[in-house]
């Protein structure tokens, strides 16, 4: 008996299908993802930090290629 929570096969391959077309951006997402679950179960107060100032860093650097932008 087949299960009804399981994907379809038609969907798996748009997934896959729409993976493919974007890999950048399945990238980063799987990317954002892996660093928020380190940092919601894993991170100590020492990985904390030196992410704060690795944020904090690169906030500025976005900041000023905004500014460039604009």
């Amino acid at each position: 008996m087949r299960n009804n929570r399981k994907t379809s096969e038609a969907q798996r391959n748009a997934d896959k299908r729409w993976r493919e077309k974007n890999r950048e951006h399945a990238n980063y997402l799987k990317n954002r993802t892996s660093a928020r679950c380190f940092i919601r179960n894993k991170a100590t107060l020492e990985d904390i930090e030196e992410l704060k100032e690795l944020l904090r860093v690169r906030a500025e650097v976005l900041s000023k290629e905004n500014n460039l932008l604009c």
